[in-house]
């Protein structure tokens, strides 16, 4: 964990709502499709697009654009980094929520 960040502030890329669930979603599968991944998070099209491009720059997630015949088929898989970082902010969460009370 970077030791510069305030203790209560997570890592603002994963912390946004559907950028989590992009990240939760594909940390319980292998891999994903467009479709199934606007089924399970509840995103728009252009949301999900948006948010995974951003997790694409971070390396969080590694996207694969493919024809089936003449049908463009985009798959998601969550990467070592996304793991990774996701875990990390499960434990900060953890940590976070574990000190009130």
């Amino acid at each position: 964990m970077d030791d510069r960040r305030p203790p209560i502030a997570p890592n603002r890329l994963v912390h946004e709502p559907g950028r989590l669930a992009v990240l939760v979603v594909l940390s319980a599968v292998e891999e994903a499709d467009f479709l199934f991944l606007t089924e399970q998070t509840g995103l728009t099209k252009g949301n999900l697009s948006s948010h995974t491009a951003k997790l694409e720059a971070a390396a969080y997630v590694q996207i694969e654009k493919a024809f089936v015949g003449k049908v463009p088929r985009t798959i998601y898989r969550l990467t070592d980094e996304g793991t990774a970082a996701l875990q990390e902010y499960r434990d900060h969460m953890a940590g976070v929520l574990g000190s009130i009370g």
